[in-house]
């Protein structure tokens, strides 16, 4: 099966995802500078998702770059990330609203855990689906950051509840700690087609 129509749909429910979050904030009532300070909190929360929902797509992009054939089960484990990314906006919405208190924080963990999760269960999938995806496998090697990841957003679910603003410093480091560009799956390409 060809990936031509699973990055397609992907992209476009991204876009999608990415459009409910922008129309969440809310044109202030009133013309001053003041008119825009309730809106603070909600523009943060709205560049945090942002960024995470740029790192999915960007590491998305990359993993499907690097795929040769997809399965029947990529397709699923595939739905199962784009889940799990579609609550982004919501959470995003409740967490900005109510000024990053303990609850909403504590689901934008979960929801960020999940993700990872799911985005775990893609990468395995496609590694499994067809011997000629190995160059995924190699460019991994044991995923660090990705364990390492999973590991802080369940810490930071945890402590939202006692201390919302560290659990909202651990997503910023998290996602700092991705911004860096990843270049494994284009070094193993790079081998890969010189070896050819």
């Amino acid at each position: 099966m060809g990936k031509g129509r699973l990055e397609a749909f992907s992209d476009g429910v991204i876009a999608i995802i990415i459009t409910i979050m922008v129309l969440e904030l809310k044109v202030p009532h009133g013309e001053s500078v003041e008119a825009l300070l309730p809106l603070i909190p909600v523009f943060f929360s709205y560049v945090l998702s942002f960024v995470y929902i740029g790192i999915y797509w960007n590491n998305h992009h990359h993993m499907l770059h690097a795929t040769h054939h997809i399965s029947a089960g990529n397709l699923w484990a595939n739905l199962h990330l784009l889940f799990w990314l579609s609550l982004v906006p919501f959470a995003t919405g409740w967490m900005g609203e109510n000024h990053f208190s303990a609850g909403p924080t504590a689901l934008y963990g979960v929801i960020l855990f999940m993700s990872a999760l799911a985005y775990w269960m893609l990468q395995y999938s496609i590694i499994c689906a067809a011997s000629d995806n190995a160059i995924i496998k190699n460019a991994i090697g044991r995923d660090l950051k990705g364990k390492l990841s999973i590991v802080l957003y369940a810490i930071s679910i945890a402590i939202a509840f006692y201390v919302p603003v560290l659990a909202q410093v651990i997503y910023v480091l998290v996602a700092l700690m991705w911004l860096v560009p990843d270049r494994r799956i284009e070094h193993a390409l790079n081998q890969h087609n010189n070896s050819h």
